[in-house]
């Protein structure tokens, strides 16, 4: 399948892989790119600058095809070192970065002096809009479906992408909420130029977390997440469990973030990822997961998604035009 996108980042099939903090690594990023479609290292799941050099090195040695990095800004008290983060994905040799967060502005600079495309990860078409001026290549959109950071305005993927699509002039990428081909039928239907998955392609063989986790989003509807920070401007939706219902009564009861803090840590997280343990800290699933029910490999993902969009297209939908 072809479009904008496709045609910009050199890959087969207009499905994005998005950075996932402790899950965007190696192994699934290259069976990604690999499928035909187009992964992304997380960057800050590296401890270090340097280690993110290596496993960017993995990956090269574990496929010949298209894979970026994902380098998230976030404000911090004791922020991570960004740009030697940065300087290190731009002497890679990779050619394609996804930020997100803070304002990517002295990034993309950095980028494009070394011939990266860039996408940026927004919740707002007002953001979008601002990247765009910034020069970005491409605006990877999220709806209010979406796991991880879903922003303040709570706008559906409905709503979101024909807005964003009508208003850019650049590619967008449709995100939250996507995980078939139907999916990606129907982003492309609202001009978005493919689709991005970051919940769906944790429940694939190649995803490097427990197989408690994966086979909780097979077990798991689209009712079963929890949108944690609200009241703390910083809303998040995760999968629901003791934790987040932890974090939901702290929030109800007026607490500040500094007793919350201790239950959503990052490397709590990480170890319940690890370790299976599913009440063991927070863990990133938007609503997509009442729409996986199995654990395939990446490659049979891929390949279903885009039949089942080809077939749609080509089938259910052309047969309704009325000649």
């Amino acid at each position: 399948m072809k479009t904008r996108f496709t045609e910009m980042v050199g890959v087969r099939h207009p499905i994005v892989q998005g950075g996932m903090q402790w899950v965007g690594r190696a192994e699934l990023v290259a069976a990604v790119a690999n499928a035909g479609a187009l992964g992304f290292l997380t960057a800050l799941t590296q401890p270090t600058p340097e280690a993110l050099a290596r496993e960017i090195a993995r990956c090269r040695a574990l496929t010949d095809q298209p894979f970026g990095v994902n380098l998230t800004l976030l404000p911090s008290l004791k922020p991570p070192p960004y740009q030697a983060y940065c300087d290190v994905i731009a002497e890679s040799g990779v050619t394609v970065v996804e930020t997100a967060g803070y304002k990517p502005q002295p990034y993309v600079e950095r980028f494009q002096q070394a011939g990266i495309r860039i996408i940026h990860k927004c919740t707002s078409l007002r953001h979008a809009l601002s990247a765009e001026r910034m020069g970005v290549d491409a605006i990877s959109i999220d709806g209010f479906e979406c796991a991880g950071h879903p922003g303040e305005d709570d706008i559906p993927g409905l709503i979101l992408i024909p807005a964003a699509a009508a208003a850019l002039r650049i590619p967008v990428i449709a995100s939250g909420g996507f995980g078939d081909g139907r999916g990606l039928v129907a982003a492309l239907a609202l001009g978005a130029d493919g689709i991005n998955m970051g919940t769906r392609f944790c429940a694939t063989q190649e995803a490097p977390i427990h197989d408690a986790f994966k086979q909780a989003m097979v077990a798991n509807d689209e009712r079963a997440t929890d949108l944690i920070l609200r009241s703390y401007r910083n809303t998040a939706r995760v999968a629901r469990n003791a934790i987040s219902q932890q974090v939901l009564e702290a929030e109800r009861a007026g607490q500040p973030f500094e007793a919350v803090a201790p239950l959503v840590k990052g490397l709590r997280g990480r170890e319940g990822l690890e370790s299976g343990d599913l009440d063991h800290g927070i863990w990133t699933a938007g609503q997509v997961q009442g729409l996986i029910h199995d654990i395939p490999t990446v490659q049979e993902l891929v390949s279903r998604i885009v039949a089942e969009a080809e077939a749609i297209i080509g089938g259910r939908l052309a047969a309704m035009r009325v000649a």
